[in-house]
């Protein structure tokens, strides 16, 4: 798979639909794919947190969650063909579940929210797709038994519902408990917005990269730090690697 490499980060150059088809090849083959997303505030995070830098680029499919990755690429000289939003892979995900009859085990959220996800995709699809669900409060020396009690669900994907950089870590550091299931992905928030507990901004808001600022409007005191202090750092790091960029060419020529 096309890849490229940007502020210490790798992410495959592949549309929504390739992503599909690359996911749906892996379960076909009942091969495993360990996936992550990324956008600018994990980027951020990645400059210093080197163990979330090693979970996200040794995972098997990376893809740019975020409007202004998308942006950063092309700025950088290294255009990705388009955003592969998180949310948007897992619904379609979950509706390919119910085509090809995978399994879907949820984990993630807290316990009504979770348990609400699972009612709108048994009823929507069929009760038949969910392999399992668990809620996202649990202590560290617990996860090798959510791991495993996951691995023997017979699940063919797996999303988690948890915050950075725990997703990323739990997924990367139990792998091999999980080798029984053919997708692991990490989704953030996605169960909330699944579950109506959080609303979505509208598409042309997600086309212009403004989907973080609906967040921000909708939770400013719990966002503020997350995006404004984020965004200032991850347009910082952009900057600086593009003026180191024109000041290489300079030399060169």
């Amino acid at each position: 798979m096309d890849k490229i490499q940007i502020l210490n980060t790798c992410i495959h150059n592949l549309t929504m639909q390739e992503t599909l088809a690359t996911i749906d090849n892996t379960i076909s083959k009942d091969e495993q794919l360990h996936h992550v997303v990324v956008n600018a505030g994990k980027i951020v995070s990645i400059q210093t947190d080197l163990q979330l830098r090693q979970s996200v680029n040794e995972s098997d499919l990376i893809n740019a969650d975020g409007q202004a990755v998308v942006w950063a690429s092309k700025i950088l000289g290294k255009p990705l063909k388009e955003r592969v939003a998180g949310i948007d892979l897992m619904i379609n995900l979950v509706e390919l579940a119910y085509v090809k009859k995978y399994k879907v085990f949820f984990f993630g959220a807290k316990e009504e929210v979770v348990k609400e996800v699972v009612d709108i995709y048994s009823n929507k699809y069929s009760s038949e797709i969910i392999a399992g669900y668990r809620n996202g409060y649990f202590k560290k020396e617990d996860e090798q038994k959510i791991a495993k009690e996951i691995a023997s669900s017979g699940a063919n994907m797996l999303f988690v519902a948890i915050s950075s950089p725990t997703k990323e870590n739990f997924l990367y550091e139990n792998k091999n408990l999980l080798k029984n299931v053919n997708f692991v992905m990490g989704v953030g928030g996605s169960f909330d917005v699944v579950a109506g507990k959080v609303k979505r901004a509208s598409l042309w808001m997600q086309k212009y990269g403004l989907e973080w600022f609906y967040r921000f409007i909708q939770e400013p005191k719990r966002m503020w730090k997350r995006y404004l202090v984020g965004n200032y750092k991850f347009i910082k790091l952009v900057l600086k690697e593009r003026f180191k960029k024109l000041i290489s060419l300079k030399y060169l020529q």
